[in-house]
Formats: structure tokens, sequence, C-alpha cells
């Protein structure tokens, strides 16, 4: 066998060890589900076997689940054959997982898990179809079905299992959300019989199979009852009542994966196991043939993957390492940058122009430290050592020897020029230096360098520390070395980088512009507020527009605005909402969340309400929306997001789908059920898009004008992955 190996003890214990070649994590591929059907077969046939235990090879894990890049290639289950035959080909291949571990189930004698690391998806369901459950008691252990966070839903029995064990109600957080659990909580949930040390882990689950071994599952005895009761009793009937209520809150029906669980929990706990099963499978098949599922998976697994590893990194220039930077400007984002470059073990200079704002962005990182040591994600020591590694200083002399500088002082060419010259003057020839900035050009602020082949924009997302998504931007001078020492860089803080060409905005801050302007256009309509933000919200963004602004900062949006129409000059277009924003910033000094008081009303105790003097500024002439307006407002904001970014491919400001996608999810909230605005575009076909943007065009204004070349793609019939894909790339 090619991936586990059976050893036989003198007690007829066979230990099976799960250890796939090559791979530093096991994971379920078409290999390794057809060995556990021939270990099956051996179990039962082979008398000298009286048990088994299984384990991982592995120090990474037990198991990280399904492989999902075999699963999403070769045309997906079923190899993508159609008609009835496709849909058999397709069924079987889905419900492969779940006979090879109802068969381990069934196979006649006591099977336990030994756990010695973490079991994700499959790996927990592997475990689940096993008699008995050992887990190592480890704080970095975690169990879970994850399926859910990129649109599938667990499809080796873990919808029919999991509640069997735990109860209806108990668990379905874990199949909804994907929520983990640590040993302690799952011996808790009854997902696990027992915890102990590591190195005991496999010598446990011997034990229970040579003194209590009994292999018949709890749901394939005649005595079972389903913990909590099932659908038609009081308690289990409120359960899915009220769990369907609660689903469409928080999905607004965006995320067929979540409803298909609870549909099959439903329909499952009804019947008898195989029956569940086979019930499972089907939701499972008609769930992963979504285009959500297929976008998601795409993005938020495969691309995010190909993305954390650098694929966009330079082939021909060695790899660096960031040892000591320098930021300058140590407000909340300098501050945040400082923090994760340190828990990242690099020595960091913080600058700013007084030395008690240089100290208060190093006690932003103490806060946080103080935090993780409360909560006991982290020693004292460990907490002492990573804030020695920050040093808060007026004096440039400090930036001599680092091997970059990020900038991250206020929006403004002349700030930034300064403190540029500043730093380049201690700076090695060989030293990278990067701009925080998120709007403005780096072509043009490399002017003030007086090595323009070094300076990069590197953009960070606030709040650093809790923001995955970095995005690095190309001047026209900037050289390879720059952009492979940036990733290195990016990499080593265990942030995902994007690599974009400059534009004014970039790519994230250009098209997640178009989101808040939207809202202001239809403020500006006479749409009610109240009904701009509840679809906002509805369409998958994490918030409304109007909510949105409030929180990036009026004056922000604001000093943008007048920069960009100082530069722009007599091509700048102002807007029906502008008068709108000036009033509210120049004469109300509403800036937003962050003053307590914007297009909502932040106070101190209780909830944010709606700022009742916005009706005086832009009356409201739409009180109510029917079905038909609410559609249209989804389509309004999801439509123009995408269209910009499909503008941002023609310009040639972003050149490749994956970072498109990945950088609009992770870098501004972009509704992750799509897969992105450029698999949404896919989802919907270029020549679909083309003929919704138009008629939005006709209706709302030239900002919905497809660009030439999504009318050349629809009239090819052409999708962005198929026309600029890594596939595509490799073939050029």
């Amino acid at each position: 066998m090619e991936n586990f190996k059976i050893e036989v003890d003198s007690d007829g214990v066979a230990l099976v060890t799960f250890d796939v070649p090559g791979r530093s994590m096991n994971t379920l591929t078409a290999s390794v589900i057809r060995e556990i059907g021939e270990i099956v077969e051996r179990i039962k046939s082979d008398a000298e076997i009286k048990g088994v235990v299984i384990t991982s090879g592995k120090t990474t894990g037990f198991c990280a689940g399904a492989d999902l890049g075999e699963l999403g290639g070769n045309g997906g289950l079923g190899g993508g054959a159609g008609g009835e035959a496709g849909l058999k080909a397709a069924y079987d291949a889905g419900f492969a997982l779940n006979k090879a571990f109802r068969a381990l189930e069934t196979c006649g004698k006591p099977v336990a898990a030994a756990i010695n690391g973490l079991a994700m998806g499959g790996g927990l369901e592997i475990a689940l179809a096993c008699h008995y459950r050992v887990v190592a008691d480890h704080p970095k252990i975690q169990l879970a079905l994850p399926e859910a966070k990129v649109g599938l839903l667990p499809g080796a029995g873990g919808t029919q299992r999991l509640p069997r064990l735990m109860g209806v109600m108990a668990a379905a957080p874990y199949l909804l959300e994907g929520k983990s659990m640590k040993p302690a909580e799952a011996l808790a949930n009854k997902v696990v019989h027992e915890v102990v040390p590591a190195d005991q882990v496999v010598e446990a689950a011997k034990t229970w199979v040579k003194t209590k071994g009994d292999p018949v599952a709890p749901w394939d005895k005649k005595d079972f009852k389903l913990p909590g009761g099932g659908p038609y009793t009081p308690t289990g009937g409120q359960v899915f009542i009220m769990g369907n209520a609660m689903l469409r809150k928080q999905t607004y029906g965006n995320y067929p994966a979540q409803l298909n669980i609870l549909k099959a929990v439903y329909e499952g706990t009804q019947v008898p196991f195989d029956a569940a099963i086979r019930i499972e499978t089907r939701y499972f098949l008609k769930t992963m043939m979504s285009p959500q599922a297929k976008g998601m998976i795409r993005t938020l697994f495969l691309s995010l993957q190909e993305l954390g590893k650098g694929s966009g990194r330079p082939a021909n220039v060695p790899p660096s390492e960031a040892k000591k930077v320098a930021v300058l400007g140590a407000g909340m984002m300098g501050a945040g940058i400082a923090y994760v470059q340190a828990m990242a073990g690099i020595e960091t200079v913080l600058i700013d122009q007084s030395q008690e704002a240089a100290e208060k962005g190093k006690a932003y990182a103490e806060n946080l430290l103080k935090k993780a040591v409360s909560r006991g994600k982290m020693t004292q020591d460990k907490a002492d050592a990573v804030l020695a590694l920050i040093t808060p200083t007026t004096d440039y002399a400090h930036v001599k020897g680092s091997d970059l500088v990020i900038e991250a002082v206020f929006e403004s060419r002349e700030i930034k020029a300064d403190v540029t010259q500043k730093a380049e003057a201690q700076l090695a020839e060989d030293a990278i230096f990067g701009s925080n900035t998120s709007t403005l050009p780096i072509t043009g602020l490399a002017k003030a360098s007086v090595r323009p082949k070094n300076f990069i924009g590197i953009h960070f997302f606030s709040p650093v520390d809790k923001m995955g998504l970095v995005e690095i931007i190309m001047g026209e001078e900037t050289s390879d070395e720059a952009l492979a020492k940036s990733i290195d860089y990016v990499l080593k803080i265990k942030k995902t980088p994007i690599v974009v060409n400059d534009s004014r905005g970039f790519y994230t801050s250009r098209c997640f512009g178009t989101f808040v302007q939207e809202g202001l256009e239809m403020l500006a309509d006479g749409i009610a507020p109240a009904i701009i933000d509840n679809v906002g919200r509805a369409t998958g963004m994490p918030r409304g527009p109007l909510e949105m602004n409030d929180d990036v900062a009026l004056d922000l949006g604001y000093k943008v605005t007048q920069q960009t129409k100082k530069d722009l000059g007599d091509k700048f277009e102002d807007r029906p909402f502008a008068p709108i924003i000036e009033k509210m910033v120049v004469e109300l000094q509403r800036f937003g969340r962050k003053n307590g008081k914007g297009f909502y009303d932040y106070p101190e105790n209780g909830p944010k309400t709606l700022w009742k003097g916005l009706s005086e500024l832009a009356p409201v002439t739409i009180a109510e929306a029917d079905q038909a307006l609410i559609q249209e407002i989804r389509i309004r904001l999801l439509y123009r997001q995408a269209v910009e970014a499909a503008r941002c491919f023609e310009e040639g400001v972003i050149t490749d789908p994956r970072e498109a996608d990945v950088g609009a999810i992770l870098g501004w909230g972009f509704a992750p059920w799509t897969g992105g605005p450029i698999s949404l575009i896919d989802a919907v076909g270029a020549k679909a898009f083309v003929e919704a943007c138009d008629a939005l065009a006709q209706k709302y204004g030239k900002r919905f004008a497809p660009p030439a070349l999504l009318r050349e793609m629809a009239e090819k019939g052409e999708t962005f992955y198929g026309r600029f894909g890594a596939k595509a790339k490799a073939a050029a």
C-alpha cells in the first residue's frame, strides 16, 4: 500500500498508520479512498486481526480532509460527463468516501482512532466512523468540519454522525459555521471518548480495543435515540424552526451549503443510517455543483493556498529575509505593522515626529501582547521578547542597517516625500523602500526617491493584526528584485500578497470605493438610508455602504477626493452626492465612527442609530422597497464593483484572476459567496453580464459601461479564468 502501513501485534491489534508520501499533511485522495476499501477487506478476512487502531504517521496532524484540488479539478465529480450517466458517475464518486467509511464502521471488528494531531473535514469524519476515539492532549490540536467555510457540506457522514453524538442543537455551529473544537471541548461534547498525553494516544486506543472493544456504532443499535430528540419531537422541532430563521438572518440565502446542511440533518436524522448517508451525498453533490461552491473552493482554498506560497514571486531572484525593518509613522497603521513584524521575529524601528507618538505606537503592540498572555495564548517571556524587538524613536539614524522601510504616514505627497528622503539617506543601496499609501500612484511618489527601482507600494489593511492581505504595487521603474524581496517580507509576516500595477487607488481601494460611492449615489437618488444599508448587507458584504463609509472615515474619503480633484484638474467629475459629504465633513464635522458621528450616531452606551438629520441633506423619495427594487440595488452594488475589476484587467492594473478574487474578499470583504468579482462575472457569463451592465449604464450612467475587453470576451464566449488564469499563462 502507498498511503497506509499495517502492523499486527501479538494481541491481534492491527495498527494502521496513515502516511501519504510526499505530502506535509495527510489528505483524502482517490488512492487513499481506494486503499481504505482494501484495508476493510483485510480486516474482515484476516482472522489474526481482532481489532484496529488508526493513527497518523505525520507530526503535522491526523488528517486535513479531502484533497480539494483533486475534487475541484479534472471536471469535478464524475469527470464532467453529462446526462444520466454523468449524474450516476457523480453520485458514485460522491458516495465513495461515505461508502468506504461505512464499510469500516460495519466491518464487524472494533476500530479505534488514535488522533495525534488536527483532524479536519474528512479527517474528523474518518475518526467519527471509528467506534472509539482517543485524542492527544495538545493545545494546538483542532477537530472540525470546516467545509461550510468554502461553500461545501461535510460529505463523508459528518452531517449524520455528529448530530447523533451531540444532538442537533449542539452540533449546529460545528456544521453550519465550521467551528472547531479543542480536545477538552470534544470530550465534553462526546465527540471523543478519551483525552490522553500525546505519547499515550496509540496505547490508550489499543487498550480499549483489547478490553472493551465494541464493533457496533451507537446508531446501529436498536435502543439508539437521537440526543435532544428528532425533528418531530417538541425540542427537536424547535431547533429546526428557529435554526431555519437564524440561518436566513445570518446568510440572507446567499450560501446554499448552510441550507443544504440543515436539510441533510433534518431528513437524515429521521431515517436509518444507511439511508441517511445517501441523503447526505445527494445534498453534497447539489452543493458541490453550485456556482457558489465552485467559486469559494477555487478562491478561498486553492487560490489562497497558491498565493500564500508566493506564486506571484519572480523566479529569477534568490530568496531574501528581512531581519530589520523601519516603519515610518506610528499611527494605527504603523503601530499595527510594527506589531506583526515583531511577532514574526523582525527587529523593528518605529519612527514618528515625537517620542510620545512613537511610544504610543509601541503601546499598541504591548496591549495586544497583554491580551494574548491573559488568554493563555502566549507566555509572558515570549511577549517580553516580542516587545523588545520594537524600538520607538524620532531619530532617522536608527533606520541604518534596515533591509526594508515601510512608510505609513498621512496621505500627503509632501509629507511622504520628506520622510522618503530622510530614510533613504540611511539605507544601503540594495534596501527596499515601501509606501503604505492606499490611493496615491507609486510612480509619482517614487519621484522623491533617488532609487526608484527599489521603490514599491506595500499596502496593508486596517486593523493590520487581523487583516490577512497585503497589496504590493509595482511602479513604472520598480525592479523584480524589489518585488521578490517585498513578497518574501509579506510571507514572513504571515500575510497573503497580491501584486498589482500602478494606478490611482490601485486595485483594492479603487474597486472598494465603487461600493461606498454607489451607496452614496443611491442616497442622492432619494433611496432611504436604511434600505441602502440593509440590502447592502444582504448582498453578502460585511456592512452596508453608508456604514462602511463611517468605518473608513468620511473625512479621509473627502481628503482623498480633494487630492484627486487637484491631480486631475478639468478631468475630475463631481458627483451628485459631493455636496452631502462636504457639508457633513467641513461644516458639521461628522467624520464617521472615529468621532462618534457620521451617517450614524455612535453613543457610548447602546447601538448605533441612523443620524436623524440626514434626511435634511438627502431627502427620501423612496421609503419602501419591493422585491424588484431590492434585487436592483443588489445588482447595482455587486456589479458596480465587478465592472471596475474588469476595467482593472483591461488597463493592466491586475493580471491574475486569482489575485483579483482573493484580494477582493480579503481586502474589502467582497461577498464571499461569489468567489470574488471575477468569479461572479465568470459564473454569470460575460455575455449576460455585459447585457446587464449596458442596461444599468443606460439607466444610471457610464460608470456601469462594460469595457471593450468584456465585450470582446462576451463575443468569444470567454471567461477570465480561461483567458487570464494560470493554465492560459502556462500555455502562452
